[in-house]
This record gives C-alpha cells, sequence and structure tokens, in this order.
C-alpha cells in the first residue's frame, strides 16, 4: 500500500514538475468566452478580455480545493493536450518530432525537458510500484553482526582515548579517580566486544583493519560508509539516480556530436533535442516493459523486445532526425549503442562518487 502512495506521489511529482517548466507560447489558457473587466489581479494591467494580455493570467481566479485538485489533475494528465499529440509522435515518428520542434514548432508539442522530467519520475514511481528496487539485504552471514561490533569498538576506543588524555592533564585526585573508572569501563568493554567477536568464528577484531587507508580522508570515510551499510548506500545510489538522471544530456551531448561534428548546420542545441526525447522514449518504453513483466505477461519475447526496441527506435530518430540513409542510421545507431555504454559508466562513476563524498 505503502509502495502505490510513494509511486502515485513520485508522478505527480513528475507531472508538475513538467508543467512547470512546459512554456506556454500559443497554448489556450482557459474557459472561453466572458470578456473580463477590472484590473489584472497579477500585475494591475487593465483587463481587456479573459486573459491579461501583459502577463497571460486568467481574469478569473479560483480560491478552492477544488481548484487544486484540478491542477494536479491537469498537470498529471494533460500537459494542456500536448502530451497526447506528442506521445505517439515519439513513439513512431520520434525524429521528425525532434526537427519540427527544432524547427520552431514549440506550442504544438511537450518541451522535451517537460516530458522529460514527467516520464523520468512517473519511471521510477512505476518501478517503486512492480517492486524495483535496490537489493536492502548486501551483506551475507556474519557481515552484519561484524559490522555492529566494530562499529561499537571504535566508539568505546575513542572513549578510552579521550578518558586517557583526560586523565593524563587532571590535577585533582577526584578527576583522576573518575577517569581511571572510565578507562577501566572501557577496556572492560573492549574485552567483552572482542569476546562477541571470537564468538563467531572471526577471532580477535582489529578496530583498524576495515578502515581504508588511501591517504584522502574524504574518500576513506566514504569507504568506510559503503562498508558499514551497503544496503543503504545501494538505497541513496537509487534515489540520486534519478534526482541526477539529467546528468545523462550533457554526458549524451558530446558523444551525439561526434557523429556529425562535420555537419555543421547541426547544432549542439539540436543535438540536446534529440537526446532529450530518446531517453524519454527509453523511460516511457521500460516503464510498460515493467507493467507488462509484473502483469505475467512476459517471457522470452518480452526480453527481445527490451533489448531490440530501443535499437529500432535509435536508429529510426536517426534517420528522421538528421535525414540519413537507412544504412548510414543503422552504422550510426551501434556506434552510438557503444558510446551508450560509456555514458552509463560515466554516470554511475558520477554517482558512486556523490554517494562517497556526499
Amino acid at each position: 500500500m505503502s509502495g502505490g502512495i510513494e509511486a502515485a506521489g513520485e508522478l505527480a511529482t513528475g507531472a508538475l514538475l513538467g508543467r512547470a517548466v512546459e512554456p506556454r507560447a500559443g497554448e489556450g489558457h482557459g474557459a472561453a468566452g466572458g470578456d473580463g473587466h477590472g484590473l489584472c489581479l497579477n500585475c494591475g494591467t487593465a483587463l481587456i478580455g479573459s486573459h491579461c494580455h501583459n502577463c497571460g493570467q486568467a481574469g478569473h481566479v479560483h480560491r478552492s480545493l477544488s481548484a487544486i485538485g484540478h491542477d494536479i489533475l491537469h498537470g498529471v494528465f494533460h500537459f494542456e493536450g500536448k502530451l497526447w499529440r506528442t506521445l505517439p509522435m515519439l513513439a513512431w515518428r520520434p525524429g521528425e518530432l525532434t526537427r519540427r520542434y527544432i524547427a520552431g514548432e514549440r506550442a504544438r508539442f511537450v518541451s522535451p525537458m517537460a516530458i522529460f522530467l514527467f516520464s523520468v519520475f512517473a519511471m521510477f514511481a512505476v518501478f517503486s510500484w512492480v517492486g524495483i528496487s535496490a537489493p536492502t539485504e548486501l551483506n551475507a552471514g556474519n557481515m552484519k553482526p561484524f559490522a555492529a561490533i566494530d562499529y561499537a569498538r571504535k566508539d568505546t576506543q575513542a572513549k578510552l582515548d579521550k578518558a586517557q588524555r583526560k586523565l593524563a592533564a587532571a590535577t585533582d585526585e577526584e578527576d583522576k579517580a573518575e577517569y581511571r573508572e572510565r578507562i577501566a569501563d572501557a577496556q572492560q568493554g573492549l574485552a567483552g566486544l572482542d569476546k562477541a567477536a571470537q564468538s563467531l568464528g572471526g577471532g580477535h577484531l582489529d578496530g583498524t583493519a576495515a578502515q581504508a587507508h588511501t591517504g584522502w580522508h574524504a574518500l576513506d570515510h566514504g569507504i568506510e560508509k559503503w562498508q558499514k551499510n551497503p544496503a543503504l548506500m545501494m538505497y541513496k545510489l537509487q534515489s540520486a539516480s534519478y534526482k541526477f538522471s539529467w546528468l545523462l544530456i550533457p554526458l549524451s551531448v558530446p558523444f551525439l556530436w561526434a557523429l556529425f561534428f562535420w555537419k555543421r548546420q547541426y547544432k549542439l542545441y539540436d543535438h540536446a533535442v534529440f537526446v532529450t526525447y530518446s531517453i524519454t522514449f527509453m523511460s516511457l518504453f521500460y516503464i510498460l516493459v515493467a507493467i507488462v513483466a509484473a502483469a505475467g505477461l512476459g517471457g522470452g519475447w518480452l526480453a527481445v523486445a527490451a533489448l531490440a526496441l530501443p535499437f529500432v527506435h535509435v536508429t529510426r530518430q536517426l534517420q528522421q532526425a538528421y535525414q540519413l540513409g537507412w544504412f548510414s542510421a543503422f552504422m550510426r545507431a551501434w556506434v552510438l549503442t557503444f558510446f551508450i555504454t560509456w555514458i552509463l559508466a560515466i554516470f554511475v562513476l558520477i554517482l558512486v562518487a556523490l554517494g562517497l563524498f556526499g
């Protein structure tokens, strides 16, 4: 139940974020009819119609809970109706969609970044709903007890060191007695922890054995975090993967540019639009794959489709967007597929680095 609620929340968040970055140029702004009068409540301009000609705000604004509900539903399902014009093009004629958007047809289709945000949040929402998530049991056998003992031993050792320093600096006999008592307690605690480690079959537990010593404190601390709780770090890695999914766009653009660098008519902006729409399709496609698999309708054909259709889509988008022959598009698609492995590897390395140093 909680997974379904979380998935619905992610979906609504993605839709509203997409709506937030979606330009309104050329869109309708509300119900027709009913000329406005008075002043715009947003900018103070005199109204000469149902909407302000200066800032575009509606002359009549709602102040009710139902209006909030309408905004959420509108963001999730409508995108001002443009989503339903964009999705068929994205699926069947992605290259034409790319070319038309670059050429200036902005009001007809959802912008690349808006639909990208929607699709990424929707993908992780559906993955959460169907149970696709980072593994939570990465520690085998006695690793969890050893990790707990190791943590407790380091904490006790730190208390022992502190008490010894305090004892060396103390001048009052009462203070010295208190610090000697703390030292005795800490030493007893260390002996008990070593005994617990021996009972697990690990012998004497060396509190420094698990520490990394690269000479870079931040890196050592990050490695130690992965060693202590790999499941938690995997969960953080998964969470970061969609929060920083936008990094895939700037990472991909140079590789796509390398396939057309001698064709000066194509700008970096054009490649960015291509990449954003392409990643959006992949996100939506794997949403469909996850739902079909969760419904028990999958099989060998689903695995083949999950691997083959993205390649076919990329080939088709290259052929249409850059007006290539089929053979040229096919060969570039193969090279781009090879590049994608590099892009994903760089992306994962960035996420791991964020986990290590964050």
